[in-house]
C-alpha cells in the first residue's frame, strides 16, 4: 500500500522489504492549463514545457564526484550501472509517470550515500518558463519487481519564479535505504548549474 508523504517527511524504503533491491523511481507533471480570449470565444492552451528528471549520486558530505554519477538526459547511465534513465519526455503530456529512473540498490557503491532526484526547466531562461507554470507535479518510488507503489510526494507548494526542483532523495540509513521527501525550489537553468552546486 503506497504512503502519501508531506514535504520534510521521511520513511523507511527497505525495512520488512527483505530483498527490495530494484526501484523505479517515477516523476509526473502537467502544464497549467491557461485561458486567453480569441476571435471565436475562449481558448484553453497549455503551455509548451520540457521538464527534465535527473538524479545525482552524492556522497556522505553531499558532494558530487564523479562526472559519470549525474544521470540525466544526455548520461542516461551511471558509470556503476545502478541507475539508469528512461529517456527524455519533452512534453509531459498523458496519464502516469513522465520519466522515469530505475535504481538497483544493490548496485550503488560504498562511496554513495544518497540518490537526489531533481526536476529541471529545458531551456527555462530563452522560454521564460519557471516551475509556477506547472501543476500536479509528484514523485513516486516503487518496487520494480512487483510494481508495488511504496510512497508518493505530490509537490504542492507555489514554485513561482524557480527553475530547478529538488523532489526528493533515497538515502542510506545504516544498512537500510530510506526515502526523504524535499520539495525545494531552485534557480537552476540547467542540471549542469544544479551539480555543480555539490561539486
Amino acid at each position: 500500500m503506497s504512503i502519501n508523504l508531506v514535504k520534510g517527511q521521511k520513511i523507511d524504503l527497505t525495512k520488512g522489504r527483505s530483498g527490495l533491491t530494484k526501484l523505479t523511481v517515477g516523476l509526473g507533471w502537467d502544464p497549467v492549463e491557461t485561458k486567453s480570449r480569441g476571435l471565436f470565444g475562449m481558448k484553453k492552451a497549455k503551455a509548451d514545457i520540457d521538464c527534465d528528471a535527473s538524479a545525482l549520486m552524492l556522497n556522505e558530505n553531499d558532494k558530487l564526484t564523479k562526472k559519470g554519477n549525474l544521470v540525466c538526459f544526455y548520461n542516461l547511465r551511471s558509470e556503476c550501472g545502478s541507475v539508469e534513465h528512461s529517456g527524455d519526455n519533452r512534453t509531459g503530456e498523458g496519464d502516469g509517470d513522465d520519466e522515469q529512473i530505475a535504481i538497483d540498490l544493490s548496485r550503488i557503491p560504498a562511496d554513495v550515500h544518497k540518490v537526489l532526484v531533481v526536476v529541471n526547466i529545458y531551456q527555462a531562461e530563452q522560454r521564460k518558463q519557471d516551475f509556477g507554470m506547472i501543476a500536479s507535479a509528484y514523485i513516486r518510488v516503487a518496487n520494480t519487481q512487483n510494481g508495488e507503489e511504496l510512497v508518493r510526494f505530490n509537490l504542492t507548494d507555489n514554485y513561482s519564479g524557480m527553475t530547478a526542483l529538488i523532489t526528493g532523495e533515497i538515502y542510506r540509513n545504516g544498512s537500510e535505504w530510506k526515502f526523504n521527501a524535499i520539495g525545494q525550489g531552485k534557480q537552476a537553468a540547467h542540471v549542469d548549474i544544479l551539480a555543480n552546486q555539490y561539486v
